[in-house]
């Protein structure tokens, strides 16, 4: 029962990796850059600026709480010859506690799953929507099957012709006249784009006559043969039939040599 599973998955990969190739012929692909069209986007501009005053507030008391920290350590160095046991034991104490206040604080803002995180997605979430929106509308009025995200999906090799960057930044209200000039530059100087599309012919199969092509003008060609001859070129001229009466009976003394 395994081997029988497994050679039918293997069955299905096969079938699967012939017709890809074919698929995707078939299909209209773009990609875009989604990191190029935030960079842009007011809207996440102004989200990633909340942010970042989140953020620096955050440091500023952690900084604060860590010069209270370094002022009781100055203050135990100076005191500890003339502090009693019990007073340097409660500096200590104060001490350990300010830390672990300092690395709690730490921990719960800026640590993964913390405050920064639970903010991001609240503040990022309704930008992104949007753009993944725009991306939807430009790819379904383009006739596109499939738009590649090159910012989470690393493309080594694309022609600029089917990057659609900028037809989204236009559907956000963002101005990319710039790129769109840069774009067409690329596209212009891509070799690819300058090639000239020859008619393909048509395939026949074996033992059929090719059809011809009709993007090629015809040429005027003399006839072979007066009109009325439909002989083949190589089928050749009839011969006359001769009359056997007519042949001379052979001598007996003639031999052949």
């Amino acid at each position: 029962m395994r081997r029988w599973m497994i050679v039918s998955t293997a069955l299905c990969v096969c079938l699967l990796a012939c017709t890809w190739p074919a698929r995707l012929a078939a299909q209209k692909i773009g990609y875009v850059s989604t990191d190029a069209i935030a960079t842009r986007y007011e809207a996440n501009v102004q989200a990633q600026t909340r942010l970042n005053t989140m953020v620096d507030e955050w440091k500023a008391e952690i900084a604060q709480q860590q010069r209270d920290i370094d002022e009781l350590e100055l203050e135990m160095k100076k005191n500890r010859l003339i502090w009693s046991d019990t007073e340097r034991q409660q500096k200590e104490k104060e001490l350990e506690d300010k830390r672990k206040e300092r690395d709690r604080f730490a921990r719960e803002k800026l640590e993964p799953g913390g405050d920064y995180d639970k903010q991001a997605e609240q503040l990022f979430k309704s930008v992104w929507d949007k753009i993944y929106s725009a991306v939807q509308k430009v790819a379904a009025a383009e006739g596109y099957d499939m738009v590649w995200d090159k910012s989470t999906q690393p493309l080594v090799y694309v022609n600029a012709k089917f990057d659609i960057t900028t037809k989204v930044m236009k559907e956000l209200g963002i101005d990319a006249e710039d790129m769109e000039r840069k774009q067409k530059d690329i596209i212009d100087a891509d070799p690819r784009n300058k090639r000239q599309e020859e008619p393909r012919k048509r395939k026949t199969r074996r033992g059929s006559e090719p059809q011809p092509d009709s993007t090629l003008t015809p040429i005027d060609v003399p006839p072979l043969f007066p009109t009325g001859d439909v002989r083949m070129p190589s089928t050749p001229a009839e011969l006359p039939r001769s009359n056997p009466d007519s042949i001379p009976p052979k001598k007996d003394d003639e031999v052949p040599r």
